[in-house]
């Protein structure tokens, strides 16, 4: 069997069903495990990531205003390597290549292929991905007991005591942006309460007032799309407009594991209990801001 993923939580998923072999291609996002840069890459982006944050936003919302697609995909190579599965997403035309595009380009280059669409919007849903993902590919057992695994570790994340401190999170810093989808309840499974948009609600752009407002006792900084190191340079300028939203901060690397609906969510979910918790936390994933500079 031949597997093309077309989002970073799908390849994750293949892998961790075991099945690497099996993956011929990827978009340009996927980046782990890391041996995966050495597949093709079917998709790019139209716009520069590397530009700052408010420029960046900017750049999104004038493609994005014309109509055209924001990932381009490669049509001949796609045909060349003639998947017989193809796992792309329907949650975030923003965050990777739309399903009717890859719906579209499939159904041309390699109409034999099954296309599979993920749409998480819940915590629960990106479980139900790992079994769908798995039951396409021909290993069903694989998935449930993977997404069981997953399942038990998220309820040993959680904490016996009860209800945590108030936890925002911040998925864009400039314009601001309150983290919505599956974000608020991996905030709850980590012990936390989560405030601002509901469970399965998408990303609202709010004012720092607003999140103010929410009157947070903690505050998650997650920009979408950031390692860790990016999201500390980005988050340096604005260190004490953070610091006056709640007593305490958190930057996480919010590409590889609050913002990416795959196995690693489970592990932003054990860094956020642990840091709520006030528990050491994997440096790598997660730093606290100091309070003072």
């Amino acid at each position: 069997m031949k597997i093309v993923c077309l989002l970073p939580a799908a390849t994750e998923i293949v892998c961790a069903l075991g099945l690497r072999e099996s993956l011929v291609g990827r978009s340009h996002g996927c980046d782990f495990p890391a041996d995966v840069a050495s597949l093709p890459a079917l998709t790019r982006s139209r716009v520069d990531p590397s530009l700052p944050s408010p420029r960046l936003d900017d750049e999104v919302r004038r493609v994005y205003a014309t109509g055209e697609p924001l990932y381009l995909l490669d049509e001949e190579r796609l045909a060349a390597i003639a998947p017989d599965v193809v796992v792309t997403q329907a949650a975030c035309d923003v965050c990777a290549v739309s399903y009717e595009q890859v719906a579209a380009v499939t159904q041309r280059a390699a109409p034999a292929a099954r296309v599979v669409c993920l749409l998480p919007s819940r915590l629960g849903d990106v479980l139900e991905d790992v079994r769908k993902v798995a039951a396409a590919c021909g290993v069903g057992a694989r998935g449930d007991a993977l997404a069981a695994a997953l399942g038990r570790r998220l309820e040993s994340a959680r904490p016996a005591h009860g209800a945590g401190p108030r936890v925002a999170v911040v998925e864009w810093l400039d314009p601001p942006m309150l983290a919505g989808h599956w974000v608020p309840e991996a905030v709850e499974a980590a012990g936390g309460r989560p405030v601002g948009p509901a469970p399965g609600e998408p990303s609202p752009y709010a004012t720092w007032e607003e999140v103010r407002a929410l009157q947070p006792d903690a505050l998650v900084v997650a920009p979408c799309g950031f390692d860790l190191a990016r999201t500390r340079r980005e988050a340096g300028p604005l260190a004490p407009t953070l610091r006056a939203l709640a007593p305490r901060v958190l930057l996480m690397d919010g590409n590889a594991y609050l913002n990416r609906p795959g196995p690693r969510l489970v592990e932003a979910v054990e860094t956020m209990a642990a840091w709520l918790d006030r528990r050491s936390m994997d440096g790598s994933t997660a730093c606290a801001l100091p309070h003072r500079a």
